[in-house]
C-alpha cells in the first residue's frame, strides 16, 4: 500500500479542530504525516496537544482566516514549523450564515466569501509558491453538494462552494504539468456542528436520509479514505476533480 503512504510528508489543514477537518487531520497523522492545524481559537492548540499525546507530530496555530494579514502570518509560521517544506494543503475551514436571499445582509455575504473562497485562493497560492520549486504537492479543497445545488437561504455558502469547484479546476489547469495535484472533496450531508439544525429537524432529517442511498448521514471518518487518496501518490494522475463523498446522494 505504498502508493497511499504519506509518512514523512508535511501538511497544513485549516479547520482542523473539529468536524470533518479534524477527521482529515487525524487521517494524515495516522498515516505518518506531520500536520499543522489552523483553528480560529484556543482549541487549535488544545487539539494539537491531544494529538501529540497520542504520539503524533502535530502543531496548532490560531489563525483568523477572515484577515489577510493573519492568513499570511499563519502560513509563514506553519511553514517554519514544518522546516520550510509543504507537501499537502487541505482547506477544510468554512463558515455558514442563513437568511432569506432577499434579506441576506451584504456584510454576511462578504464574510462567508472571505473565509470560504478568498482565503482558500490565498492559501493555495502561497502553497504553490512552495510546491512549485519542489516539483510536487497535493492541494485538497473542500467543496460541497452546494457546489452542484443552490440550496435554500444559503446564497453566500452556495456561491462560495460553487467557486471552490471552479477554482480547483482553474488551479489544476495551471499547476498539473508542474507536479501539483489540485482536487476537491464534496461532502454530502454530514453529522457535524454545521448541520445541527438539520439533524434536529425530524422531518427534514428523515427527508434527507431517505434520499441518501447509503441510508445514513456521513461522519468524519468517511472523509479519511478519500483524503488519503487525494493526498498521496495514488492520485498522481488525478487533477481538477470534484469527488463527492455523499453516500450516493448525487446519484438520486
Amino acid at each position: 500500500m505504498t502508493s497511499f503512504d504519506v509518512s514523512g510528508r508535511k501538511a497544513i489543514v485549516t479547520g482542523g479542530t473539529r468536524g470533518l477537518g479534524m477527521g482529515m487531520a487525524e487521517a494524515l497523522l495516522e498515516a505518518g504525516a506531520e500536520v499543522v492545524i489552523f483553528g480560529s481559537g484556543e482549541s487549535a492548540k488544545a487539539v494539537a496537544e491531544e494529538f501529540r499525546g497520542r504520539g503524533f507530530a502535530c502543531h496548532g496555530l490560531i489563525v483568523d482566516l477572515a484577515d489577510a494579514a493573519a492568513r499570511g502570518a499563519g502560513f509563514d509560521a506553519a511553514l517554519a514549523l514544518l522546516g520550510g517544506r509543504l507537501d499537502i494543503l487541505v482547506t477544510a475551514a468554512g463558515v455558514q450564515k442563513r437568511h432569506k436571499s432577499e434579506e441576506f445582509p451584504l456584510e454576511d455575504f462578504d464574510a462567508v466569501l472571505e473565509v470560504n473562497l478568498t482565503s482558500v485562493f490565498d492559501l493555495c497560492q502561497r502553497a504553490a509558491r512552495v510546491m512549485l520549486p519542489q516539483g510536487r504537492g497535493k492541494i485538497v479543497n473542500i467543496a460541497s453538494l452546494l457546489s452542484f445545488f443552490g440550496g435554500l437561504t444559503v446564497p453566500a455558502y452556495a456561491a462560495s462552494k460553487g467557486g471552490i469547484a471552479q477554482l480547483t479546476k482553474a488551479l489544476a489547469n495551471e499547476w498539473a504539468s508542474q507536479g501539483i495535484c489540485v482536487n476537491a472533496i464534496a461532502p454530502g450531508y454530514m453529522a457535524t456542528d454545521m448541520n445541527t439544525a438539520l439533524l434536529a429537524d425530524a422531518g427534514r432529517n428523515a427527508e434527507i436520509t431517505a434520499r441518501i442511498p447509503a441510508r445514513r448521514w456521513g461522519v468524519a471518518d468517511d472523509m479519511k479514505g478519500p483524503l488519503l487518496f487525494l493526498a498521496s501518490e495514488a492520485s498522481d494522475y488525478v487533477n481538477g476533480a470534484i469527488l463527492p463523498v455523499d453516500g450516493g446522494y448525487l446519484g438520486r
